[in-house]
């Protein structure tokens, strides 16, 4: 793929968009953005934190964010987990109930086009 046309996404506009996504879940979990950023989402405080070591771990992640994907990039080092890993499966399960729309995620790549 033509790497000058894929988006850098700066962690303010990160932040949005994971809230975005997995705001609207009953489970308390945070992100750690490449910058050091925390995102919590959740009604309580977190019970896991997802370390997201770089943007393009965040563009993979956001294509498809499923427990699978989040689970891959665990293993291949790409991303850190700190917590109770136990909890963090509770919270694995929280997201797979999260749908993003072929038009949702349209707006969302749109959108990190902007600055």
């Amino acid at each position: 793929m033509l790497a000058f046309l894929a988006p850098t996404p700066t962690p303010t506009r990160a932040a949005a968009i994971l809230r975005q996504i997995f705001g609207g879940l009953p489970a308390s979990f945070a992100f750690r953005l490449w910058d050091g950023q925390e995102v919590r989402v959740g009604p309580e405080a977190p019970v896991c934190t997802a370390v997201i070591k770089s943007p393009q771990i965040f563009l993979d992640l956001i294509r498809d964010p499923s427990p699978y994907n989040f689970a891959e990039a665990y293993v291949q080092s790409r991303l850190d987990l700190e917590g109770d890993l136990f909890q963090a499966m509770d919270v694995a399960n929280a997201v797979e109930a999260v749908r993003v729309t072929p038009l949702q995620k349209l707006k969302i790549l749109l959108s990190l086009w902007r600055r």
